[in-house]
């Protein structure tokens, strides 16, 4: 195979992915003072779910181009 047609299945999954997923969730732990009363301290330790959305154009896009280097790939 070619390096373009290699490229372009690497593009096609990274695309597929981008659309089925839609964007990744993580977990973070914060620890906050609830009560501070001089030495009277009560902490908390608090979890959020954050999100990193993917674009569905950023899928699409990355499927397309990689349809394209795979053709491209195949002819010459």
């Amino acid at each position: 195979m070619k390096p373009a047609a290699i490229v372009g299945i690497l593009l096609i999954i990274v695309g597929v992915v981008a659309l089925a997923f839609q964007g990744i969730n993580y977990t973070t732990r914060e620890n906050k003072k609830i009560v501070d009363l001089g030495p009277l301290q009560i902490d908390a330790t608090v979890e959020k779910e954050k999100r990193i959305p993917f674009s569905p154009i950023l899928g699409v896009a990355a499927l397309a181009g990689g349809v394209v280097l795979v053709i491209v790939g195949q002819r010459k």
